[in-house]
């Protein structure tokens, strides 16, 4: 299963991205993170349901310094064929 995630508020800047890889690495998720040019957090994970919704809400916390004023997201029955979890830029 995919978790399609645009994270909003502020999310750039203060460690979101190496937050999302690191709790990414601790849950055993696939995918990748990056900044979007309008100051959003996209995150694409591949993983099981239940682990992914923990994901989510993890996302929904954010690291200290981020303020997350809101999460677009959607669950895909699909594959992502992702081999690791990695920040892109």
């Amino acid at each position: 299963m995919l978790l399609h995630a645009v994270v909003k508020g502020r999310v750039q800047g203060v460690g979101f991205r190496y937050f999302t890889q690191k709790i990414a690495h601790e849950l055993g998720l696939k995918g990748w993170v990056r900044n979007n040019p309008d100051g959003t957090v996209e995150v694409w994970a591949e993983g099981d349901e239940n682990t992914l919704k923990i994901f989510l809400e993890h996302l929904k916390e954010g690291p200290p310094l981020a303020i997350v004023e809101n999460i677009d997201y959607k669950f895909l029955e699909e594959e992502g064929g992702f081999t690791d979890f990695e920040i892109r830029y």
